[in-house]
């Protein structure tokens, strides 16, 4: 399918209806008569199928479609493994850009069950803050919806490539090796090194010293610690290597951004 997008700049958001959440019933089905106004619909559980135009999703959680005035749907689902779907009607301000139609596959869908459930609670306080929050909510949800169309979906590899990356700089202080970084990646060394430079333009040892540097930024500039105490906490036995390598990344000596 060709995507277009979601939105091609900022736009203003106005919801039509509260956020709702509804567990389809075992008999469930649906056909839409044409729709009135913008519908973001979102699989959170079960197995199903939608059906638009002559053409076919499948869906599963993570599915996200974006349904436009004029747009007729239809869609069912294994009763054995009902759909849990989250809706949110809305309109579009005349000057924003929104597709016809489109689908996509959210693979954070922690963050999309979290999103659709703020909205909710926000929208249900019932004041205008509230309301505001939620239509902040679908604009975050559209984002996501967005990415996942336009952005290639990771392979479990690069997930977990990613994954180690995001440990690294989580905690760039632990005596890290890439022997360990592949083996948690469930890769070779070599694999893994091809992998990692493949995504992050530079090689592990190379990410983690970085990452180093970046953290020993932040403690000189935000905390009371010397520059000796925030090579140590570092990893680092010599004061004097640690300053090298932190010049060189910087422009600037530990003592001098103390």
């Amino acid at each position: 399918m060709t995507h277009s997008p979601v939105l091609a700049k900022p736009v203003a958001l106005e919801l039509h209806s509260p956020p709702t959440f509804w567990r389809c019933e075992p008999s469930w089905s649906w056909v839409s008569p044409p729709q009135h106004d913008h519908l973001l619909w979102c699989v959170l559980d079960g197995i199903g199928r939608l059906e638009l135009n002559g053409r076919t999703r499948e869906l599963g959680p993570g599915v996200c479609a974006v349904f436009a005035p004029g747009d007729a749907p239809t869609a069912s689902h294994d009763p054995r493994r009902r759909l849990l779907v989250f809706g949110m009607h809305f309109a579009v301000d005349p000057q924003g850009v929104v597709p016809a139609t489109r689908w996509a596959e959210v693979q954070d869908r922690v963050l999309l069950g979290a999103l659709a459930r703020s909205s909710d609670t926000a929208y249900r306080r019932g004041d205008p803050l509230g309301r505001r929050q939620a239509e902040l909510c679908l604009e975050q949800l559209l984002g996501l919806i967005w990415d996942a169309a336009h952005s290639p979906q990771p392979s479990a590899t690069d997930t977990a490539v990613q994954e180690v990356a995001q440990a690294i700089r989580q905690d760039p202080s632990r005596d890290w090796s890439v022997a360990e970084m592949a083996a948690q990646a469930l890769l070779s060394r070599a694999q893994f090194t091809r992998r990692f430079v493949a995504q992050h333009g530079t090689s592990p040892a190379q990410y983690l010293i970085q990452a180093r540097v970046e953290r020993a930024h932040q403690l000189l500039t935000e905390t009371a610690m010397t520059v000796t105490q925030v090579a140590a906490a570092l990893g680092y036995t010599d004061v004097a290597y640690f300053s090298r390598q932190y010049k060189f990344r910087t422009g600037s000596s530990p003592s001098q951004t103390r």
